[in-house]
């Protein structure tokens, strides 16, 4: 098997050191908004800046792509990311950060869309599963690797933003350099939203709130650590649990919607959504690790319902509208990431942090809830075409699935490839 993996190590070590700097990112961002005296919702406008660009770029950048190549392309990107974080150091004012920020939304969904059409291209079935499996390990490890070093230096001055950028620039090496055959360039895909919907109420709902949950807490997480006490070191840690909760959680929710109804597992999702938030605010004055556990448990429906939603479309769609079917689910779901800072941000400004998971219950609450109506108004067999494979996702599923998966020549449910930013766990 590792000799099968060889071919994918140079891309997966420049996805590695980037998501290291993403991490760091991530969190030196809000660390030092909220050292700025910057209110919740100013960080909310810049959260929002972010999210706007992450959702054009999975429109944009196929074009790109088409036009010049994945290796070009690639290389621009990430040199934005290290752009837009030197400028974010340079010049200290929320209104420019908004424009830095939208700028490296932009760059690292175009950056995640070349890595993960690379990747799709190149595995087989025999190890499909290893190479996505080991690719959404990648992604966690230096997510929580590169929120790690924030503690090492000192968010109030530029040291910790140059080192950022350099770990980006270092990131491009492994894949300028490589030897391997290249891509071929995606195809365009199309989206019809209404078509969506009118098919699968719950799964374009359910991507809504998705988005809106994901891209509240990505955005406003690490504000909610500063915001009650954390240390920078306990406030990585908290977001590290997060990110695990949802990585374990990812196989047993798929392999439970795999074999039951899906709306089911979403309903059980929301509850336990709704159950985690509230205990979230119950333990913000005790332990660290009590938090800890809260947020792990947190963490493991927050991502991973996305997905449950994105299977669900499939199961109602023909072979050949599969991409099309992804594409949309992507625009419902980068309408929430833009629609969550700005609904939480001037409630966590009014009401204080704890706010942050009030919003979040109501969200998992009506998420659940719908499913659950959906399940009284429609028979789980109705419009079922044929029952597809869930398909974990890395933290933010808006990767190739946006726009550059290709319909399978044979048109067969094996081959599909429409959600590729992660392994297809086969039904036992």
């Amino acid at each position: 098997m590792l000799k099968s993996l060889v071919p994918f190590l140079s891309l997966l070590l420049s996805t590695l050191l980037m998501m290291v700097a993403f991490g760091l990112q991530s969190y030196v961002i809000p660390v030092r908004s909220v050292a700025e005296g910057w209110s919740t919702q100013t960080i909310t406008w810049i959260a929002t800046g972010y999210t706007l660009g992450f959702t054009v770029s999975c429109i944009v950048t196929p074009k790109f792509v088409l036009a010049v190549g994945h290796v070009r392309v690639f290389v621009a990107l990430v040199t934005l990311l290290s752009i837009a974080i030197l400028l974010c150091s340079l010049l200290v004012d929320w209104r420019a950060w908004m424009l830095f920020r939208t700028i490296s939304g932009f760059a690292i969904s175009g950056s995640y869309l070349i890595i993960e059409s690379w990747l799709n291209e190149r595995v087989t079935n025999d190890n499909r599963a290893s190479v996505f499996s080991l690719y959404v390990m990648t992604t966690m490890v230096g997510s929580v690797g590169g929120q790690y070093l924030v503690p090492l230096g000192d968010p109030t001055n530029t040291s910790l933003f140059i080192l950022c950028a350099i770990i980006f620039s270092v990131s491009l090496l492994p894949t300028a350099l490589t030897s391997s055959p290249l891509p071929a360039p995606p195809t365009q895909a199309r989206f019809n939203v209404l078509k969506l919907y009118r098919r699968s109420p719950v799964a374009v709902v359910g991507a809504f709130l998705a988005g809106a949950l994901s891209g509240g807490w990505l955005n406003l997480g690490g504000v909610f650590t500063q915001r009650i006490g954390l240390t920078t070191a306990q406030g990585a840690t908290l977001l590290a649990a997060v990110l695990v909760g949802s990585t374990l959680s990812q196989i047993p929710i798929g392999r439970a919607s795999d074999r039951v109804d899906r709306r089911l597992v979403m309903v059980v999702c929301g509850v336990v959504g709704v159950v985690a938030c509230l205990g979230m605010m119950a333990v913000q004055g005790s332990s660290p690790t009590v938090l800890y556990i809260m947020a792990a448990a947190f963490g493991s429906v927050i991502f991973p319902i996305y997905a449950l939603n994105v299977a669900h479309a499939n199961d109602l769609a023909q072979p050949d509208e599969y991409v099309e079917v992804s594409s949309g689910m992507m625009i419902v779901y980068g309408m929430g990431t833009i629609s969550g800072p700005l609904m939480v941000g001037p409630v966590m400004d009014r009401f204080g942090p704890s706010s942050l998971f009030a919003v979040f219950t109501l969200y998992f609450a009506l998420y659940g809830g719908y499913a659950a109506w959906r399940m009284t108004r429609r028979d789980a067999a109705t419009g079922l075409v044929a029952k597809t494979d869930f398909r974990a996702m890395s933290v933010q599923p808006l990767g190739a699935e946006a726009a550059a998966a290709v319909s399978p020549a044979d048109g067969s449910r094996e081959a599909i490839v429409a959600d590729t930013t992660t392994p297809q766990w086969s039904k036992t």
